[in-house]
């Protein structure tokens, strides 16, 4: 009414004008003292509608019928106006007649028609759906597109609080936010998504909800808006997109994760510990054990036998239990899954798993009822394949998620399966290998002789820590003549069989060439020349020669560190000898430097690989050695192992060789007295 702004004019039977409300000012521009008493038809109607508008008045005055319709009035200012006019007669106590007239800008009421037109036509037909509720919650109208929404009749909602609809505890959000918006007046666009299902539908569906406050031109607060708009394939696409996202990162995190060493066990532990928690509750990596031990494939028929490498689970569960614990060897029969899994090369997948499905996949029934206690309900099994031959399979099972697997987690299970296999089948090969050169490096090794006349010794060999790879460092202790004895310590460059091999060679030329009593440069001269016939190989060398009976020890190196030498009763040195140059390089002659040693003193010789690292300067670490060796109380045996674990870290790429020996109290042999 307040935006139509109805006035009200009241006539008596002659047509005078006895009432002029203030609404009727603002429509026809004359005041009530301007107006009252007034002939009605010649203040507000043009002279040539005077017939038409007179007739008017007098149908309504004689047979009381009501009239509307548009007129045009005259205004004060002159102009013309359209009024939609609503006409009617009263009667008063004493029977009197009067003509009261409702009117109102016609354009203002057609446009209020248009739009109160709109306004149902778009509601009624909207996709949106639409619900108003007044100050309490409770609805007083909703859209049809609301109704198929929630699956309830229109008329059901009426009356109702929002909570008595949207029974559900996740709807106290959209509550809360109704009353916010209530008493703020500040709307709530596309803020709420609500994922869940209604009576409408057992699917479930994801809403976005936005509120607006109604008021009234003077700002009353009239209630609350509710728009519901169904996203739910727009959820389930950024769902979709989310999990995709988290597929790849998975897949990603896998190649980073998965291989970083040359061992088999680490390197199925690693697929595991990606795989849990992020994809399933629990899984298994499990190798045939003939390919492992062997290299061999599975046999085709039979049951296949298998190594379990690794199990992990989110939690301690009966179904970690089933999978048999790392180095477990378990049988399983040919109807069992694991073994068509690997003897045919496919993937498995089982959604939901039923008893019958569980007694398949375990490797026997103690097993199956481990799983079915476990709520076990969907499982994979994937081959894990390397250059064409299958090595074992990777078992994925969910109890705890409610989601089974589908072909999604399939692909990403199969990615890392096969990421993880290949790296597997390094580590096996490598092992292999490592296994070989670690034998003939041993081989090559010495025993260190039983009695050495005036020295104790002892030695340390290690391959390389990040790669377990076998390298060319050696030590050798050659008895001699006239009770002296040689310390030899080597490093060719390079690894594996190859460099271990020609540490072989080098090491039997050195005794060959000890047993001349050469003096040791004239050695290392000698060993230069073979090592130079050798192709593509170079080597350092420190020889040493000790002389008991002259408490000597005579030193010449090639290109190799200083040993370190360690005086009772004195800080320990790095002997300055002329460094020469590497075996192999040839051209420079070689120096031997005098050295006396006194009861006790300790010569300390090594390969690079004790000291060098990636991280620290080589001069700080040969002093972080010198600072080791100043506890001289501790048994030869005791430093060497002190030495390796406090210069040696994880990730050293370089074998290490180590040889220490001790002055003893010499007594020279009968024979040796005579002469």
């Amino acid at each position: 009414m307040d935006l139509l702004g109805v006035a009200a004019v009241l006539l008596d039977a002659d047509g005078r004008i006895v009432l002029w409300s203030p609404q009727a000012e603002d429509l026809y521009g004359y005041t009530a003292q301007e107006a009252l008493g007034q002939y009605a038809a010649p203040l507000l109607v043009h002279e040539q509608n005077w017939e038409v508008i007179i007739k008017l008045f007098a149908e309504v005055m004689e047979t009381g019928a009501s009239w509307a319709g548009s007129f045009p009035v005259r205004h004060k200012d002159g102009s013309t106006r359209v009024v939609e006019f609503r006409n009617m007669r009263l009667l008063n106590e004493r029977g009197g007649f009067y003509a009261l007239g409702l009117a109102t800008d016609s354009p203002t009421l057609r446009q209020v028609e248009r739009d109160l037109a709109l306004s149902t036509r778009l509601i009624s037909q909207s996709p949106i759906g639409l619900a108003i509720l007044d100050t309490d919650l409770r609805y007083l109208a909703v859209n049809p597109a609301l109704e198929q929404i929630h699956g309830i009749p229109a008329k059901d909602h009426l009356g109702r609080h929002y909570r008595e609809i949207m029974t559900s505890a996740k709807f106290e959000v959209p509550e809360a936010g109704m009353r916010q918006v209530l008493r703020t007046g500040v709307p709530m666009v596309d803020q709420s998504t609500i994922v869940g299902r209604t009576p409408a539908d057992d699917r479930k569906h994801a809403w976005s909800i936005s509120l607006y406050r109604l008021e009234d031109p003077q700002g009353r607060v009239l209630g609350v808006a509710d728009l519901v708009v169904d996203v739910t394939d727009r959820y389930r696409a950024a769902m979709e997109a989310t999990e995709a996202r988290r597929r790849l990162a998975l897949i990603a995190d896998g190649s980073v994760r998965i291989g970083t060493t040359l061992e088999v066990e680490r390197t199925a532990q690693e697929l595991a510990e990606v795989i849990v928690p992020e994809l399933a509750d629990v899984v298994a990596v499990d190798v045939l054990d003939s390919v492992l031990e062997a290299g061999h494939p599975a046999p085709s028929d039979g049951p296949a036998v298998f190594r379990a490498l690794a199990v992990k689970a989110t939690h301690p569960t009966e179904a970690a239990d089933a999978a048999g614990p790392p180095g477990h060897l378990a049988a399983y029969d040919t109807d069992r899954l694991a073994t068509q899994c690997v003897r045919t090369g496919r993937p498995i997948l089982v959604t939901h798993a039923d008893s019958n499905d569980l007694a398949r996949l375990a490797r026997d029934d103690h097993a199956a009822t481990l799983l079915a206690r476990a709520g076990v309900h969907s499982y994979l099994l994937v081959p894990l394949t390397a250059r064409g031959q299958i090595l074992g399979f990777v078992g994925l099972i969910r109890a705890d998620n409610p989601l089974p697997f589908d072909e999604d987690d399939l692909a990403v299970a199969a990615e890392l399966a096969s990421r993880a296999a290949v790296c597997i089948d390094n580590a096996r090969s490598h092992q292999s290998v490592r296994n070989a050169a670690e034998t003939l490096q041993r081989s090559l090794l010495p025993e260190h002789p039983p009695h050495l006349p005036g020295l104790e010794v002892a030695s340390r060999y290690r391959p390389a820590q990040a790669t377990y790879e076998i390298g060319g460092d050696w030590y050798d202790v050659l008895p001699l003549d006239s009770d002296k004895t040689a310390l030899v310590v080597g490093d060719v460059m390079g690894s594996g069989i190859d460099a271990a091999a020609t540490m072989g060679r080098l090491r039997t030329a050195t005794s060959a060439f000890a047993d001349l009593d050469l003096d040791p440069a004239q050695v290392l001269q000698h060993l230069d020349k073979i090592t130079s016939g050798l192709k593509h190989y170079i080597a350092t060398c420190v020889y040493a020669v000790y002389d008991p009976h002259r408490s000597q020890c005579h030193i010449a190196t090639a290109g190799h560190l200083p040993p370190a030498l360690v005086r009772s009763g004195k800080h320990p040195e790095l002997l300055d000898l002329p460094t020469g140059i590497p075996l192999g390089v040839g051209g420079v002659a070689f120096e031997t430097t005098t050295v006396d040693l006194g009861p006790g003193d300790q010569l300390v010789l090594y390969t690079d690989g004790l000291v060098e690292t990636r991280h620290h300067p080589i001069d700080e670490r040969l002093e972080t050695l010198r600072h080791l060796l100043e506890r001289p109380d501790r048994s030869l045996e005791e430093t060497c192992d002190r030495l390796l674990q406090e210069l040696r870290r994880p990730d050293d790429p370089d074998d290490v060789a180590l040889l220490i020996a001790r002055t003893q109290p010499f007594t020279p042999s009968s024979e040796h007295r005579q002469r």
